[in-house]
């Protein structure tokens, strides 16, 4: 079995919430409050020193659409459209089908949320099949850049910009009418937590729709077809373990997943660009912060860990 490894250059990212058992820094992230739960998913703020001649390369790979407000560094991104090339922004990105390239110079502080699945369709009407692996600016859902930069611009405390997230965001939920995202979209992506290898045309049989009504459904709210939605979070629970910020007791579980080594390594290469274990010895640690909030996001989901509690990799 593969050993997760303490990624290099984890002294660029102030431990908000500490490190985990294998030494990785941990971001500040954490659960909505209970009534913005429909539709966010994960707070989370990240802080990141490096030196002003540094590059530093890395990659994110998120399963939501995510809100990200970037303050400082200077950024490119491989996206569907290209490359972009950033400063201080405030972006929506879509889901990514693979592992998105990313690098950046200079100190930043990375803040924002993501959302559940069918929450940008129902508060904005926009599919997420339009935006995957794609990154646009807040213009695009009729938001404010410029006003939502200033508002995170004067203080550095998690906690207050985290709470400051919350706050705006019900105020938005709340002037659109409190749209809830489609249940169904709700159970899958509960489905994809608990059980990614579990038989699509049985889950639509017990939603009581048919498996081309689910087929669109998940494609508008995941952003493409349904078996890919779950191969994705196999590899994403795998590349959670392998770069240590999963539950141990759950890695036999997850190896399992696959009906054979070369399945996972394909599966994994095709989704990461690297095999797994390659993975393990490669320095990603921005992607390894968002792996971190996942894990725990779905281990709350699946009541393994109570909102808040310690997390097994802590």
């Amino acid at each position: 079995m593969l050993k997760p490894t303490k990624p290099a250059l984890d002294e660029a990212v102030t431990p908000l919430a500490g490190r985990s058992s294998k030494g990785q820094p941990l971001s500040y992230n954490r659960a909505p409050a209970p009534d913005l739960a429909p539709w966010l998913g994960r707070i989370y703020v990240t802080p990141v020193n490096l030196p002003p001649d540094y590059c530093l390369s890395s990659g994110i790979f998120n399963d939501s659409s995510m809100v990200r407000i970037q303050l400082g560094g200077k950024w490119t991104a491989h996206t569907a459209d290209g490359i972009h090339q950033l400063g201080r922004a405030a972006l929506i990105f879509g889901p990514q089908s693979k592992i998105m390239p990313v690098t950046v110079e200079g100190s930043f502080t990375s803040i924002g949320y993501a959302l559940n699945a069918g929450a940008g369709y129902a508060l904005f009407g926009r599919s997420a099949h339009e935006m995957v692996n794609r990154l646009v600016p807040l213009e695009h859902y009729g938001l404010n850049s410029e006003e939502t930069l200033a508002a995170f611009s004067h203080t550095e405390d998690p906690v207050a910009i985290a709470d400051l997230l919350e706050r705006r965001f019900r105020i938005l939920v709340e002037s659109l009418g409190r749209p809830l995202p489609n249940p169904i979209s709700t159970a899958f992506e509960a489905l994809s937590y608990a059980h990614p290898n579990a038989s699509i045309s049985e889950f639509a049989a017990e939603m009581a729709i048919s498996t081309r009504q689910l087929e669109r459904i998940v494609r508008r709210d995941f952003g493409m077809p349904p078996k890919q939605v779950m191969r994705r979070a196999r590899a994403l629970d795998m590349a959670s373990h392998l770069h240590g910020v999963a539950d141990e007791a759950e890695a036999e579980e997850l190896i399992l997943r696959y009906f054979d080594q070369a399945q996972m390594t394909r599966e994994f290469t095709e989704l990461f660009g690297v095999t797994p274990r390659r993975f393990v010895r490669t320095p990603n640690p921005l992607l390894t912060l968002a792996l971190e909030s996942r894990q725990a996001k779905r281990l709350e989901a699946l009541e393994r860990v109570p909102p808040g509690g310690n997390r097994p990799w802590q």
